[in-house]
């Protein structure tokens, strides 16, 4: 959520900026609507002005009987007034927290203008992707091949869009989550475990409600309204900061958490999306930084640093790109996508976001620190995937082929393969 004050004395700069992510701030709403909002608000604390000094009045005048009828009759209009106003306020403040909550974050200066992908900028690459002289089987194929990889089922469980790994896959898809959280715990992540069914109010703290809810899975029990499956462990991890007042020296707090992750994806078919590259349900290991704002565009390269280190130690070619105006997720001010080699498809895919919000997801969770002059203030929070576990293991499944069909397992993830080279 932006600053309301930013929002009344700086509206029509933040107009022009929030064109570049193309969204148009309605001047009808945010101005007019506050106007007729502050105007009600005086004329129903007149209305109670009025109310209370006739009702000393009345204490007054008991014995005169026709003067305290009148006080009365005049009261009985006051409160009819007064319930009309409260009702209208009430009409008003809704309309202005609706817009106000599909406002989106104020984006960095570094942000190039750009309508889609093909605007990101490109900040570096790792590594070259391989050029086989044999014929790269895609992951479906090879997968189905070592029997560790199983649709056929997975669509008769649960349908489209989602999938069973078996035997070795299964155990490199763990091995990969093992991985990610020990090397992050390693440099000072604090691990949680973070409950997979959330409420309404976290959803919305974190930018996901109210306007990606076609995105979600909601819990349809009576007892338990306005419940959902997370999309990302993201959601809870800074829920942690929800309504906390943190001391300066308590920051910058650093969390990482492994979920499964539950994104409707709806009907996207096409070669971009086969396999395990789109799913309703997938794993992740997120890392959740919450810091002093002064410190907040640094933290963001450290990081998706951190994020590209895991992909540095599989060994596996990336780039890292720096995402355009109109590419950018809601909550967030500025964002890099770590994107792994997948030859295949002779592309590279998403396997990391990482985002800076700034202050907009904690003035939705109400989460502050006493700076060192005293003042509270909102915090900033950062997130990122650190990484992507399906994607990752998809990765790894093709850089990793060989010509005989065998997938060489990197070394950083042999220990927890039982010492395993090769996945037969």
């Amino acid at each position: 959520m932006l600053n309301k004050n930013l929002l009344k004395t700086k509206f029509y700069e933040i107009k022009k900026q929030l064109l570049k992510r193309n969204f148009f701030l309605d001047e009808k709403i945010v101005i007019l609507e506050e106007e007729k909002r502050k105007k009600l608000q005086i004329e129903l604390e007149k209305l109670q002005k009025e109310k209370n000094k006739i009702s000393k009045k009345i204490g007054i005048s008991k014995n005169k009987v026709a003067i305290v009828e009148l006080y009365f009759k005049r009261i009985k209009k006051i409160n009819q007034c007064i319930q009309e106003k409260k009702n209208l306020l009430k009409e008003k403040k809704k309309i202005l927290k609706d817009y106000l909550e599909k406002i989106p974050n104020i984006l960095s200066k570094e942000v190039p203008y750009g309508t889609d992908y093909k605007n990101n900028v490109e900040i570096k690459k790792f590594g070259n992707p391989k050029r086989n002289k044999f014929f790269i089987q895609d992951h479906v194929k090879i997968g189905i091949e070592k029997k560790g990889i199983d649709f056929v089922s997975s669509a008769e469980i649960s349908g489209s869009k989602f999938v069973i790994l078996k035997n070795q896959i299964a155990r490199m898809h763990r091995s990969l989550i093992q991985f990610m959280l020990d090397f992050h715990t390693e440099i000072n992540y604090q691990e949680i475990y973070v409950p997979y069914i959330v409420k309404y109010d976290a959803l919305y703290g974190s930018g996901q409600l109210p306007k990606f809810s076609k995105n979600l899975f909601a819990i349809n029990i009576k007892e338990k309204e306005n419940q959902f499956l997370i999309p990302t462990a993201e959601v809870p991890l800074i829920n942690l900061a929800k309504n906390r007042i943190f001391e300066v020296q308590e920051l910058p707090k650093k969390f990482v958490a492994h979920s499964p992750c539950f994104r409707y994806e709806g009907k996207s078919y096409g070669k971009k999306n086969q396999g395990m590259i789109r799913l309703n349900q997938f794993d992740k290991v997120e890392l959740v930084q919450i810091v002093h704002p002064k410190k907040s565009k640094q933290a963001l390269e450290e990081i998706t640093l951190d994020a590209e280190k895991i992909l540095q130690n599989l060994e596996l070619p990336y780039r890292k790109v720096l995402l355009c105006s109109q590419e950018i997720c809601f909550s967030s001010c500025k964002t890099y996508d770590l994107e792994v080699w997948i030859p295949s498809e002779n592309r590279y895919i998403e396997v990391s976001s990482c985002s800076n919000t700034s202050d907009f997801q904690s003035r939705r969770i109400n989460a502050k620190f006493i700076d060192f002059d005293g003042k509270k203030k909102f915090v900033h929070i950062l997130n990122a995937s650190g990484l992507a576990i399906g994607r990752t293991l998809v990765a790894i499944m093709e850089n990793f082929q060989k010509r005989n069909g065998r997938i060489k397992i990197p070394r950083v993830l042999r220990k927890y393969m039982r010492n395993s080279k090769y996945i037969e």
